[in-house]
């Protein structure tokens, strides 16, 4: 807490006493505006000169009015701090109880007071008198926010607000407003030109964030508010990277979708996280038409105790689902994601459901009690070094079991299916690629036969997955290091958790039968950048090691196959793109049993892969 200078001490013991009897001051001083009003509205009716018989009444009628108005003013709440001091319902509170106190006035004026004043010169003096009372409102406010302002003096921190629209004014009125506050503003960036003039509480716009150096030099500034809630990923990385380059901190303003619409305050200024410099993009959602497919529905998740599946589940249950049935073969990952939803798990529901879907019988058995109408196939073995080594894991969860749901499904009338993909089906060069590729493709088969739209939804790394890079990273930073990383150059595309669900809920209502939808994952990042990032963060020396290629690594992962062609029918983020069907008859050769090698030249013919010419080394980072 910033320390107070001894006028700061003084100014605080008088004002803490006039602010604790606000509504007696306030009183007072309303009554002195009625007063006043009365005397200047009699002095305007009678052109400046009032004449000796009309100066008694007038003198009468001032205790007369200031005493109505505050009567009235405190049946109505006015000095009971109902409103927010000098907002805009206080004013409007305020107006009502003018007008009914000159109503008052002008009915007993012209009855038992003997017209102690002329009824012009009642009219007039309510509007006279609101405008009084409005200004000693504006004066005290302002008093009050110059006393609260922090300041360099007080211990706070002189930052730039990079942003000046709506969520810079709120941020700088949050942070003016607030005597306790670590920073105060001095000066605005922003890159619109039609923000160039513009001030907001005598803090003005100094530039865009090309003049960032120069600026922060100029007012001594180390510190940056990025106060743009809907800030995307690659804005936030650009101004990091300014920021970090001159030396300074970089803070922001959580995403639209965690303000919830409450006002910004103080406390929501906050460090950059992953999600921030990695996967932070405003999705927007046709709600009408997601709850078309799924409310009053059965709805079935596998895969639900996965970072993907209890997110699924957590969203879903939103949409007003008539049962959500939630299946895994992890009774403990069950148990996780009803506790997240209800807040209790009992463990004693139905629609908790164990079971592997290697296991045909029971997967029928699930289907024929429940019955669902709409599937979220999110179960699926994803780590690709280990699938390399074991391809035959891969083939009997990616694939064998992908089919057995796809039967299932169509014998019980599943109305909607939709299959979790990634991004290493397109032209893929791994187990866990060609298997999933392998999977879109039974996908669309299933789809054909049904008639139904049976689609796949396809994404790269989500952020806070179980396995994911930043995991990894972040299990190496608090063991000291070092950081491992593939190749220097290795990218991969980012989202956060809640996006890609959200995306993927979406896709399932605009996907059309046998499709892949893409979801728009921004630009690919440079793993060795986020790592670095990492370790500027942690503030100590930690070192990067560069391990190596594995086999089935890509350099740089794409989200589209190199003879696919993509098209945005619906919804900006989501790409469709047509899927080769692959008749389960197919399979029939396949056996899981088979020798690696043997095994992988299956998976890569059924994939229908395209030959790759002799490319560059290709990697990724550990735990990838």
């Amino acid at each position: 807490m910033p320390s107070e200078t001894p006028d700061q001490v003084g100014l605080g013991v008088e004002r803490s006493w006039v602010w604790g009897h606000r509504g007696v001051v306030q009183a007072v001083l309303d009554g002195l505006s009625m007063a006043v009003g009365i005397v200047v509205a009699t002095v305007l009716r009678y052109e400046f000169a009032v004449p000796d018989h009309a100066r008694p009444g007038m003198w009468r009628m001032l205790p007369i009015a200031a005493g109505t108005f505050i009567v009235v003013a405190t049946l109505m709440g006015l000095y009971a701090r109902r409103w927010s001091y000098g907002s805009l319902d206080e004013v409007v509170a305020l107006g009502k109880a003018v007008g009914i106190t000159s109503v008052i006035l002008i009915v007993a004026d012209a009855t038992f007071l003997d017209h102690l004043i002329p009824v012009g010169a009642c009219v007039a003096a309510g509007p006279l008198a609101l405008v009084g009372m409005g200004v000693f409102r504006y004066v005290w406010r302002l008093a009050d926010e110059r006393f609260r302002r922090p300041s360099a003096e007080g211990g706070a921190t002189p930052v730039i607000v990079f942003g000046a629209g709506d969520g810079a004014e709120q941020t700088i009125t949050a942070l003016l407003r607030d005597p306790h506050s670590p920073w105060f503003p001095v000066v605005m960036l922003d890159d619109d030109p039609r923000m160039a003039r513009r001030t907001i509480r005598n803090v003005r716009v100094a530039g865009t964030r090309r003049d960032l150096a120069d600026v922060a030099a100029r007012v001594g500034a180390r510190t940056v508010v990025i106060a743009i809630p809907s800030a995307s990923s690659a804005l936030i990385r650009e101004l990091c990277d300014l920021a970090e380059g001159e030396g300074m901190r970089v803070f922001v303003l959580p995403p639209v979708s965690e303000l919830l619409g409450s006002p910004i305050g103080v406390a929501d200024i906050r460090p950059l996280t992953e999600s921030d410099l990695l996967g932070r993009r405003e999705v927007r959602t046709d709600l009408a038409e997601i709850a078309g497919y799924l409310s009053g529905r059965c709805v079935l998740v596998t895969g639900a105790g996965g970072s993907i599946g209890s997110e699924l589940c957590r969203q879903l249950v939103g949409f007003q689902p008539k049962t959500l049935v939630m299946l895994d073969r992890d009774e403990s990952a069950l148990h996780a994601v009803q506790l997240s939803i209800d807040g209790r798990a009992q463990l004693d529901s139905r629609d908790l459901v164990v079971c592997d879907i290697r296991d045909r019988g029971r997967v029928m058995e699930v289907f024929a009690e429940h019955r669902p109408d709409v599937v979220f196939h999110a179960a699926a073995l994803k780590h690709l070094p280990l699938l390399e080594m074991h391809p035959g894991e891969a083939v009997k969860t990616n694939v064998l079991a992908t089919q057995t749901l796809l039967d299932v499904a169509a014998h019980h009338d599943v109305a909607r299916f939709v299959n979790i993909s990634t991004d290493k089906a397109a032209d893929p060069i791994s187990v866990l690629g060609y298997s999933k590729r392998v999977a879109e493709r039974l996908t669309a088969a299933a789809s054909r036969s049904t008639g139904r739209p049976y689609l796949s939804v396809r994404f790269g790394n989500v952020l806070g997955s179980r396995g994911s890079v930043l995991t990894t990273f972040k299990v190496q930073v608090a063991s000291g290091g070092p950081l491992t990383v593939t190749h220097p150059d290795v990218t991969r595309f980012f989202m956060t958790l809640e996006e890609a669900v959200q995306l993927v809920i979406q896709a399932g209502a605009v996907g059309g039968a046998g499709e892949a939808l893409v979801l728009d994952m921004g630009e690919p990042v440079r793993i060795e950048q986020v790592a670095q990032r990492l370790i500027a963060q942690s503030e100590e020396s930690i070192d990067v090691v560069y391990t190596g290629l594995r086999p089935g690594e890509k350099l740089h992962e794409s989200l589209f196959g190199r003879t696919e062609i993509g098209e945005r029918r619906s919804h900006p983020l989501i790409t469709h793109v047509d899927v080769p069907p692959l008749e389960a008859a197919q399979l029939a050769h396949l056996r899981a049993d088979a020798s690696s090698t043997t095994l992988k030249a299956s998976l890569e013919a059924l994939a229908d892969a395209v030959p790759r010419s002799p490319v560059e080394p290709e990697a990724v980072t550990q735990g990838d």
